[in-house]
């Protein structure tokens, strides 16, 4: 087998990179072709979850019908209002008369039906609810019609160029589509929030519990009970769109994501995934950079209300490496200005960490202000310039 170096120019690892590099142009070892990961898929795709990186691809672009995958982005919506304190686990969630009357798919919700957010999100995630996702749209968005709104305005944040929303939840409409490359990089934006694969991973539970009508509830997704380390993400079939899945695994620290659409038949598509998974899992490891919380430097503060400015790393920062190959020529530079003014917001991208290998760049990272610096007042400043000249602390 021969050697291979890391390829390309690596996509940004922060939340709304739209690119990423891939190894699809390289040779794979063993002689392994792109028909033969992904033979009987109209398209697909498998990248690294945590850098983006993309191992292969197959006709990743093309704009398809996604069917239920759709509701990874119903997902996500939905976990960001919760992270940010919109929404709660906890809140119930009433089912309209419009939600109820959902075909395909559903948990069965009568109009007037309660359940909460995480109820919700378990009909969504494991049955793949029709309903269950529009009444969480309306609870959201006050209408179906103003979530699909942020899904789509959510989808161009996140550089999704193929893709264009027309329901929450994949049923077939006119002008809905998406590409396996977009639906990669909405399921890395959801692989963000943790706590989701504790209902996307579940093989089977109960909706109801306390009722006389218990609904019994299994994972639609085969894989997380039958593939090792997989706990995702999504499965979808209409006539239309055929088999489709975007699936998720995670070894010996390595998280993947695997996207099939348009393929015959759900042995077909698990299969393919499958393969997709064993080849990145047998090919490739993380090389660590910086963990996360590790310092990586300071930047001195013109007129802030403090001096200077801490950077931590906000995450792991790793690269993608073929397992093998040389990683002793890795180097990594950090870049960031000598001072900066005041005021700095939170969030704010205030240098870069790049990862060499010989002279090739391979990765360049974003590292953003941890909080807001507010300017400093002038009776402050003074202080500060007093103390400076009088060597006072």
């Amino acid at each position: 087998m021969k050697k291979v170096f890391i390829a390309g120019i690596l996509s940004l690892c922060v939340a709304f990179a739209p690119a990423a590099a891939s190894y699809a142009d390289e040779k794979k070892p063993g002689g392994v072709s792109d028909s033969e990961l992904a033979p009987s898929a109209r398209s697909a795709i498998l990248l690294d979850a945590e850098t983006g990186t993309i191992i292969y691809e197959k006709n990743s672009h093309d704009k398809l019908p996604p069917a239920s995958i759709t509701k990874i982005m119903t997902m996500l919506l939905t976990m960001e209002a919760i992270d940010d304190g919109r929404l709660k686990m906890t809140d119930m969630v009433r089912t309209s008369d419009h939600a109820a009357s959902m075909g395909g798919s559903q948990i069965f919700l009568e109009p007037g039906e309660e359940m909460s957010v995480e109820e919700m999100l378990k009909g969504i995630a494991m049955a793949s609810g029709n309903d269950a996702s529009v009444a969480m749209a309306e609870k959201i968005a006050g209408s179906e019609e103003e979530f699909v709104k942020m899904m789509n305005e959510r989808a161009a944040e996140l550089g999704m160029k193929d893709t264009n929303f027309a329901n929450c939840n994949g049923l077939p409409a006119e002008n809905h589509y998406s590409s396996a490359h977009d639906i990669a990089l909405m399921s890395r934006e959801l692989l963000k929030y943790e706590q989701i694969t504790k209902y996307t991973g579940a093989y089977q539970d109960y909706l109801r519990k306390d009722t006389q009508k218990p609904f019994w509830l299994v994972n639609t997704n085969k894989l997380v009970r039958f593939y090792t380390g997989a706990d995702g993400l999504k499965t979808g079939y209409t006539s239309e769109a055929k088999f489709c899945l975007s699936a998720t695994a995670k070894r010996d620290g390595l998280r993947t994501v695997a996207v099939v659409l348009g393929a015959p038949n759900t042995k077909n598509r698990n299969n393919e995934i499958s393969r997709m998974f064993d080849y990145a899992f047998s090919q490739y490891s993380k090389h660590s950079i910086y963990k996360k919380g590790e310092m990586l430097g300071n930047i001195k503060i013109s007129k802030g209300a403090v001096p200077e400015l801490q950077l931590q790393a906000e995450q792991d920062y790793s690269v993608l490496v073929k397992k093998g190959g040389k990683t002793a020529d890795l180097r990594h530079e950090v870049t960031v200005p000598k001072m900066i003014k005041a005021p700095i917001t939170a969030g704010q991208v205030v240098g870069k960490l790049s990862v060499y290998q010989g002279d090739q760049l391979v990765k360049e990272f974003e590292l953003k202000a941890p909080a807001d610096v507010k300017k400093a007042g002038w009776w402050k400043l003074f202080k500060r310039t007093t103390g400076q000249l009088f060597h006072v602390d």
